[in-house]
């Protein structure tokens, strides 16, 4: 759960599309992480989806007629003051056009026209729909207008072609959601450069040395950032995570590319949060062939890697990461003083619910300062909070 979402009122229209499924699962999402969602439907949508449908998800009422009992003529005044954000997924060719000439011939548009809150539209249809002028042009106007477009995403649709038209995926369109709520947040102007995942270190053309990291904690990190207003520079190994979104995504491999992408990447930055599991050791060689496997025994020489987080120099905040089995503060203490930390996450991996890959964790948090704040079995967005708070307390 994110605490941008919470008890904010998120007004989701719903129009004729077979991509209606997935808004039924981004208004799950969105009540999940705390949001009052209200919906509206069109017509056209009831044809594809029931109101129950949602109504079921959302524990509210669903609305879909302008002239409904309770809404009269000022229900679409009443919704468009009071929503803080406004979305429309799917958003066909007929909607689009419709918002782009202001007409207002339903429950969906006159509301959509009332409001004064950002409004977003994620366009689902058939790739040559998409792709025609007028429908392009419609979507410019709305852009001009400042209505945020996401997606369409490129698939296969429901006639069977393959191309552009498919709905953003919901949690993508959450992403979106987010990060518009999150623009004048308390890291309003400041450049967070986070790392993330396990770095991979080739032994041939085949295999690597790597270590267990799921990337589920730095990832938290740059979305929570993202949603408290920061700049998001995410330098990250390869995870089976989905990216996200307004975001900036540094890909690497190995220790050696997320040193140099961390150091291009501290340019005017406020702050380094080392969340990534780097190898500490590289093989010497790199064969050029996959080493054959009718050998007993095989011994690889290694190299010690770079230290990103201790030779790394600026005037910005440097927090690192300490996962250990034992002695945990005594580690975690020493590795602060070693690398001239401002404060360390500390966590033992072989702990219920602490270790890679998992959606919680326990971590202490210690300061160069001497502070210890052992800080109870949270989801990883909640340590990914309580650490951003941090920051902003130290920027203040």
């Amino acid at each position: 759960m994110t605490m941008i979402l919470n008890n904010k009122r998120i007004l989701l229209g719903v129009s004729g599309s077979i991509a209606c499924y997935k808004a039924l699962d981004l208004t799950s999402k969105l009540v999940q992480n705390g949001a009052i969602v209200d919906v509206i439907m069109t017509e056209a949508a009831c044809k594809f989806i029931t109101p129950l449908s949602f109504q079921s998800i959302s524990r509210r009422p669903v609305f879909t007629n302008l002239w409904d009992s309770g809404h009269g003529d000022i229900g679409h005044i009443e919704m468009g003051n009071s929503t803080d954000l406004a979305i429309i997924a799917p958003a066909t060719a007929n909607m689009i056009a419709k918002l782009a000439h202001g007409l207002a011939d339903d429950l969906l548009t006159t509301t959509i026209l009332a409001t004064k809150a950002k409004v977003i539209v994620a366009p689902a249809m058939d790739g040559n729909m998409y792709y025609h002028p007028l429908v392009q042009e419609n979507i410019n106007k709305l852009v001009k207008m400042g209505i945020i477009i996401v997606g369409p995403n490129e698939g296969r649709l429901a006639s069977g072609l393959i191309s552009k038209g498919r709905l953003s995926e919901p949690y993508e369109i959450l992403g979106h959601i987010r990060a518009i709520l999150g623009k004048g947040g308390d890291l309003k102007g400041k450049k967070i450069v986070v790392t993330a995942g396990g770095t991979q270190e080739p032994i041939d053309p085949v295999r690597i040395i790597s270590n267990h990291s799921s990337g589920k904690m730095g990832y938290a990190l740059a979305e929570i950032a993202r949603d408290r207003g920061a700049e998001v520079i995410l330098v990250t190994a390869a995870t089976a995570l989905p990216i996200p979104v307004s975001v900036e995504i540094v890909p690497v491999k190995t220790a050696a590319d997320m040193h140099i992408a961390v150091e291009k990447s501290l340019e005017n930055a406020d702050a380094l949060i080392m969340a990534a599991a780097v190898a500490d050791f590289r093989p010497t060689i790199l064969s050029n062939q996959k080493l054959k496997s009718d050998k007993q025994n095989l011994n690889l020489s290694l190299t010690k890697n770079p230290d990103i987080l201790g030779t790394v120099k600026g005037n910005f905040i440097k927090v690192g990461f300490a996962a250990e089995t034992q002695s945990l503060e005594t580690n975690a203490r020493k590795k602060l003083l070693e690398k001239d930390l401002d404060f360390i996450v500390a966590n033992n991996i072989i702990e219920i619910g602490s270790g890679f890959g998992s959606d919680t964790n326990r971590v202490v948090i210690l300061d160069k300062k001497g502070s210890i704040n052992a800080l109870p079995t949270l989801s990883k967005q909640e340590i990914a909070e309580q650490i951003l708070d941090k920051i902003v307390e130290i920027i203040q």
